[in-house]
């Protein structure tokens, strides 16, 4: 495959407009092709491509991957449509990236990553969130060893609640998996990947306690949590603590990571994009607490509402399509994500630590 790479796009909403964004500026990209049921949402595709590419309409998937007119596929529809929309495409010569979660089941999950290692081109799993610039320096850091030996790691996220979506999926967790399958995938795979090990162990406090209280769809009121602790015991001895709020848009960091080792602490702050460096000193010895700032380039920010991770992710994919780069994040990758999801979401419901194996079988 020479730099040209045609993509097609099925799912042409919200998140579905911010790839074709990105697409906009990943050079040698062109959309060629979308699908969508929703004819707005197809208006806003072609409104999101005007200038630049002129893609055509299918009227499905399938019909998009037997016309030959894409090299890739990205999917972007909603959670629960993800297999169904999956199916006929695995048998088809195309490049695959599926939005996060992978699926809204761990069942379905694990027959997408059976499949997609099957397959010879790629299949990457959307986590956006590994791609983050300050988040990415921060990785590689503890990775290098600059905490010492990893003991401990927490993530905080505090936020505004779940946007509207096209009729209102996301109010319900048959639709989306859950919230902690939905939104926490990300840290999920966050922590597998900054800890390099396996979860064995889940423990989720959560509830909906102030989002969606007034709202009904066809009288039915949304169920989806809107704040947790969420603990995970790692196979390597290291505990991690995912810490959610969808009511905190106030917050001047919507993302704050903290790893601590037997010889430091590092802290990353999103938007923000410092680093926070504070090795141990001793009791009452003087802090030597060290700031730098992570960057992110201005055309990555422009065109996403996740700190350039999109357009930094689209840049690895399209490499990996074309033969130059790795495949970063697998569907085994987004299989263990949605797997932890799952486990916390049985956990916040049954008030009790749930096993890994427990959601595996």
């Amino acid at each position: 495959m020479g730099s040209r790479v045609r993509y097609g796009l099925i799912g042409t909403g919200m998140m579905g407009v911010e790839h074709i964004q990105n697409l906009r500026v990943t050079p040698g990209a062109e959309l060629t092709a979308i699908y969508d049921p929703v004819p707005t949402s197809l208006d806003w595709a072609r409104t999101a491509s005007e200038g630049w590419s002129n893609p055509k309409a299918f009227e499905s998937g399938e019909a998009m991957v037997r016309s030959g007119e894409v090299d890739a596929v990205i999917i972007a529809s909603p959670n629960y449509t993800h297999r169904a929309v999956l199916e006929p495409l695995m048998d088809a010569p195309v490049h695959i990236l599926c939005e996060k979660p992978l699926a809204t089941t761990v069942a379905d999950a694990r027959w997408i990553a059976e499949r997609a290692a099957q397959r010879p081109e790629v299949f990457w799993t959307a986590m956006e969130y590994r791609f983050m610039p300050p988040a990415a320096k921060f990785i590689e850091q503890v990775h290098g060893g600059r905490t010492g030996k990893l003991q401990m790691l927490s993530i905080r996220e505090h936020r505004f609640p779940f946007l509207p979506k096209v009729g209102d999926w996301n109010r319900f967790s048959r639709n989306t998996g859950g919230t902690m399958v939905e939104k926490c995938c990300h840290f999920f795979d966050l922590m597998r990947l900054i800890v390099q090990s396996e979860a064995v162990r889940v423990y989720c406090s959560g509830a909906m306690d102030v989002n969606h209280q007034d709202e009904r769809y066809d009288g039915e009121k949304p169920d989806i949590i809107d704040n947790s602790f969420t603990t995970v015991d790692f196979e390597n001895g290291v505990r991690a603590l995912l810490d959610l709020s969808m009511f905190a848009d106030g917050a001047e960091n919507q993302e704050e990571i903290t790893a601590v080792g037997d010889k430091a602490r590092l802290d990353v702050l999103i938007p923000e994009g410092s680093l926070v460096f504070s090795p141990r000193v001793g009791f009452m010895n003087p802090k030597q607490v060290t700031r730098e700032h992570v960057s992110v380039d201005e055309t990555a920010l422009a065109v996403g509402q996740h700190h350039g991770s999109t357009y930094y992710q689209h840049q690895a994919f399209n490499a990996a399509v074309r033969g130059e780069g790795p495949v970063i994040v697998t569907a085994e990758d987004g299989l263990r994500a949605v797997e932890i999801g799952a486990a916390a979401e049985l956990s916040a419901r049954e008030k009790r630590a749930v096993t890994l194996d427990e959601v595996r079988s």
